[in-house]
């Protein structure tokens, strides 16, 4: 049964790619696009058939990392309503307040705990922030 949320996550470790897929798939979401990397970033996600309700970007990715990605996406109005949440294993409190300075809606550290997933997405849905890094 699909939830009709439509997710993107920007990941270049297939192994994180695949258990974020699994995971979302296991809430009951279908509508799953991941990207290998950063390269023609908006002209991909032009392409895709609907604006995600979440993105997540890992933040070294390249050529464009995920700071200079959220930068693009925050210039459009039309990913205003988009919740965007960095994933990084960089998770020091000086890159937690370098993540929240620069627009992101949350952090979740990796790799992501399989458990806590479910709930934190939840929260993501609601509006709220999240800076799960434990």
């Amino acid at each position: 049964m699909s939830s009709g949320l439509t997710f993107l996550y920007v990941e270049d470790d297939m192994l994180s790619s695949k258990i974020m897929q699994l995971l979302l798939e296991s809430m009951g979401h279908s509508q799953i696009y991941l990207f290998e990397e950063s390269e023609d970033f908006l002209g991909k996600l032009a392409s895709l058939p609907q604006i995600p309700d979440v993105i997540f970007l890992d933040i070294h990715v390249e050529p464009h990392n995920g700071f200079e990605m959220l930068e693009m996406l925050r210039r459009h109005d039309r990913f205003a309503n988009t919740r965007i949440v960095a994933l990084t294993a960089s998770v020091m409190n000086e890159e937690i307040s370098r993540l929240k300075n620069a627009g992101f809606d949350g952090v979740i550290a990796k790799p992501i705990d399989q458990d806590a997933f479910p709930e934190l997405l939840s929260r993501v849905l609601r509006g709220e922030k999240v800076w799960r890094v434990k």
